[in-house]
């Protein structure tokens, strides 16, 4: 299978490494294509992997070709496919018409993924056209599988909804882990431990509700004693409208979401 990546940015190489490792592809068959001369020969350099500034060269013989540039971006990539490559897009916002005419190519894969992709726990949710036969689609789950955990859907609008939440979720999740921070400091704590116990409490809080398929909700009410120190401090959340706020901030990304697509 020859691979080529078009960005050789974060996104690109957080999916490229772990196909590297996991064997999908060899170095031999990959093709980065990256306008940064540095950035080019890093990658190589790293993972001996073809390099190009060159769209086009790279796009021609490949198998799959991996857009992974900015959405402002796409209509600078020139190039033409096999008709039989699978064309994947992690770009926010693109929907598959405008890659179909883009491109002039039916076989198409729009995948939304998040940067945990970097340390292999993404979260990746994709659609596919009809044109994409079952063995492509196997491809593209192996691929996103390697990457994290890959969720299918049939319907595109859902792409950008995952846009929302998903995708732009860990700045969320960031946010609110930096103003943890601030407030461990301002009760005398060291940024260092503060930090330390911030990261590990939020990382120990995915994990146990991905483990125990507990909700949310129901997790929340089982650490939260009546009158006890959660429910003082989750008291304080909700007289700033915390919950509000969160909701909003996803209709708002969504709207986003819809607006880097352009007209329908």
């Amino acid at each position: 299978m020859r691979l080529t990546i078009i960005g050789g940015g974060v996104m690109g190489e957080a999916i490229l490494a772990p196909a590297l490792a996991r064997g999908l592809v060899g170095p031999g068959d990959v093709t980065v294509c990256e306008i940064v001369e540095k950035r080019r020969n890093d990658l190589h350099a790293r993972h001996g992997v073809h390099t190009t500034p060159d769209a086009a060269e790279a796009m021609s013989d490949a198998d799959i070709v991996l857009l992974s540039v900015k959405p402002q971006e796409v209509a600078s990539v020139r190039g033409t496919l096999r008709p039989d490559a699978l064309l994947v897009s992690i770009m926010a916002g693109v929907r598959v018409a405008s890659l179909e005419r883009e491109f002039n190519h039916s076989r198409i894969i729009r995948v939304m993924p998040n940067t945990p992709a970097a340390a292999g726990a993404a979260m990746s949710v994709w659609t596919a056209t009809a044109a994409v036969d079952s063995d492509q689609r196997d491809l593209a789950r192996g691929l996103l599988a390697s990457i994290g955990r890959e969720l299918y859907v049939d319907d595109e609008k859902k792409v950008d909804m995952a846009t929302a939440v998903s995708g732009s979720g860990p700045g969320y999740v960031y946010l609110f882990m930096e103003a943890l921070v601030e407030g461990a400091v301002s009760i005398g704590l060291s940024r260092a431990q503060a930090e330390e116990m911030v990261i590990q409490t939020v990382l120990g809080s995915a994990l146990y509700a991905q483990e125990s398929g507990i909700t949310p909700a129901e997790l929340r009410a089982m650490v939260t004693s009546p009158a006890g120190t959660t429910a003082a401090g989750l008291l304080e959340l909700e007289k700033g409208a915390v919950r509000a706020s969160v909701i909003e901030c996803v209709r708002a990304a969504h709207r986003r979401a819809i607006e880097l697509g352009g007209p329908a």
